[in-house]
């Protein structure tokens, strides 16, 4: 705003004073506050007083004795303190110029602190220029006290008597509340910077890895309170040493570095408190404006963190629970009770039974009943492996360490398993060198990748399984016996469906219920008949032979079978595909026929009507693409030969 003439800006206040109504005579503020209010008033002022206090004081040094007062305000005109000559402060005192009086225009008329708020400009206002009378004997100059937002907070004034008027001293008082400003925009600048440093220490802590800063000499500058967690240092003992004594491997990354380059996720072992363990390493070099290396920011990241994380992702997680285990056979509730007491064990599990009794589902339930349901459940199938590749899968490789091996190495599933559950299910199919390997890891608890010297420690509970009987591979020599004993230790053997025949109604109908879901077709009302002839049926199969069998059913929307006890099946109605019969359905009636090859011949049929497309097939048949796929696997069908 363009200064006005001082004679002009008198004018105006003294024309807002009419229209105010103020007395000529008044010798009182409207407004004084005074206990609680007054209290409050200066407590919410406090930062505005302490940072003025220091030149009010020292603008007081420089007219002491000469009959002046300062004083400072608030951006209402409320007086917040005042300081000046004992003669001089005694008569204002008198004229109730004291902390809590509002020395606003409304409240007191024309004077330099209430005019210099309305006008927003530096003022001086001497004798006739109050408009009250009484105060015609001083004069005053103030200047308003800004933020950094240019927002008027305060001002600050200088009084005396009339006949002591300068021009200079209003130049005093503007140089007083600018040093002010000042103060306040550097403790607000400084505010900004704490408070950006805490954010940006909040969110350095956030992140979940271990982050620090080092010289090129590979001195600590700082840390964030993950390093001390993943170092097991105190976070003063770390910055008393050197980067390259925490981690293997300090003349690479100051190399790459120096190159103006970084480690990216790189696997480092590092020199913990307790013992070696592999952190994945990251590295951002810092470099000045001549391009010269400053320091470098290091990021190490827990690779067990990062692991759990992609199980979760990639599903390497247990699913199963005892409490999804149907059953109520006695004999099998006894197995479940027992699989439950030793789920937190840390001796060798081995399950024992037939294809298809649940082997891995109980291997995932006891899993989620121990301690480690947190942490990973890595299944693997030793016999759906080439016996070459075994090695590299259960203890991962480096780079270069056979042909086709990835660049950058890839971990085993000990690795991925570590502080979890790895369940090696057909164990009697690994090799005899495997086995030998799998014995001492599970006795030193250390592994090492195929084409590397490194070892490391991993915390992994095996729950092994197999349908074949160990004892007798032992004696033809195909698994070791030490490894057998070591594995034994807690045996768990899981019965025949065959064996707990009273759970078929109520398998019958959990399968029937969610495949008709899934499926999205109705569930098909068996009769008693119907359910007797199931519960009579041998099912060599066992469970996953009934779960199949329950989704042919419900895609058929029919039972066309009966089965003896000899576990044999006759075919006795119309084909359920198709409202008349095919011929080769035709054929097949009065001869005996297995429920295996019955679903066999249905899937084949449907294959060769859609030229071996599994999509469409799938579709017609009403179940997935993967579970077409195993049982295209299972009945060993060859789909080559029907496409065009």
């Amino acid at each position: 705003m363009k200064e006005l003439p001082k004679k002009l800006f008198v004018q105006h206040s003294h024309q807002r004073c009419d229209q105010m109504g103020i007395e000529r005579s008044q010798v009182y503020s409207k407004l004084i506050l005074t206990g609680d209010e007054l209290f409050n008033r200066l407590a919410e002022k406090r930062e505005l007083i302490e940072n003025a206090e220091p030149f009010i004081n020292q603008l007081y040094r420089f007219v002491k004795g000469a009959d002046f007062f300062a004083l400072l305000t608030d951006e209402d005109g409320c007086i917040l303190t005042i300081i000046g000559d004992e003669n001089i402060l005694k008569e204002a005192f008198s004229y109730k110029m004291i902390p809590g009086a509002f020395m606003d225009e409304p409240n007191i008329g024309t004077n330099a602190m209430g005019t210099a708020i309305v006008e927003k400009m530096p003022v001086q206002i001497s004798g006739e220029e109050h408009y009250i009378e009484s105060y015609h004997k001083w004069t005053c100059s103030a200047a308003p006290i800004r933020d950094s937002n240019g927002k008027i907070i305060g001002t600050m004034d200088l009084t005396g008597y009339s006949k002591n008027v300068h021009p200079h001293t209003l130049g005093m008082v503007v140089a007083a509340a600018n040093a002010i400003e000042h103060i306040l925009q550097v403790k607000d600048y400084n505010e900004e910077l704490s408070l950006a440093k805490h954010y940006n220490d909040t969110i350095i802590d956030s992140i979940s890895a271990g982050i620090l800063t080092a010289d090129v000499c590979g001195t600590i500058k700082t840390v964030n309170h993950h390093i001390p967690e993943l170092f097991g240092y105190s976070a003063a003992e770390i910055r008393g040493m050197k980067a390259w004594q925490l981690f293997d491997g300090w003349e690479p990354v100051l190399a790459s570095a120096a190159a103006n380059q970084g480690y990216v996720e790189e696997e480092v072992f590092v020199n913990s408190r307790k013992n070696k363990r592999q952190l994945i390493l990251s590295t951002y070099p810092i470099v000045d404006s001549s391009n010269t290396l400053r320091d470098i920011i290091f990021v190490f990241k827990d690779v067990k963190k990062i692991r759990k994380l992609a199980n979760r992702i990639m599903g390497r997680k247990a699913v199963y629970t005892f409490d999804k285990i149907i059953g109520k056979n006695e004999h099998f509730c006894k197995v479940i009770e027992f699989a439950k007491k030793i789920a937190d064990s840390r001796s060798g599990i081995l399950i024992l039974g037939e294809s298809g009794t649940g082997k891995e589902l109980f291997a995932q339930a006891i899993h989620n009943h121990s301690d480690r349901r947190e942490e990973p459940f890595v299944a693997l199938n030793c016999g759906a492996i080439p016996k070459t590749l075994i090695e590299a899968e259960l203890f991962g490789y480096e780079e270069g360490a056979f042909t086709g091996a990835k660049a950058s190495g890839n971990p085993g599933k000990f690795e991925i398993a570590d502080g979890g559950t790895l369940f090696l299910d057909e164990i009697g199919e690994m090799p005899l060198d495997m086995q030998t390997r799998l014995l001492r890891i599970i006795e030193e608890g250390t592994v090492s990748r195929v084409g590397s010297t490194k070892e490391f420690v991993v915390d992994v509970r095996i729950i092994a399984a197999s349908n074949k009987d160990l004892r007798e591979e032992v004696e033809k020599g195909n698994f070791r016996k030490d490894l057998y004993y070591r594995l034994n230790v807690l045996p768990l053997i899981l019965p025949r469906l065959s064996q707990r025949k009273d759970d078929i109604p109520i398998l019958i109908d959990y399968f029937m219920n969610r495949i008709s879901k899934k499926l999205n077709k109705k569930p098909y009302p068996l009769t008693a008949e119907q359910m007797e002839l199931l519960m009579n049926y041998e099912w060599p199969g066992n469970i996953r032979e009934l779960e199949n069998f329950v989704e042919l059913i419900i895609n058929a929307e029919s039972l066309p079978i009966e089965m003896p006890k000899e576990g044999k099946q006759i075919v006795h109605s119309l084909n359920p595909w198709e409202s008349q019969p095919a011929s080769w359905e035709r054929e097949s009636e009065d001869q005996d026929i297995t429920l295996g090859e019955l679903e066999r011949q249905y899937i084949l049929r449907t294959l060769t009507k859609y030229h071996g497309n599994i999509s469409f097939s799938a579709k017609a048949l009403g179940i997935s693409r993967n579970t077409l796929y195993r049982s295209i696997e299972a009945h060993s069908i060859d789909c080559s030969k029907m496409k065009h």
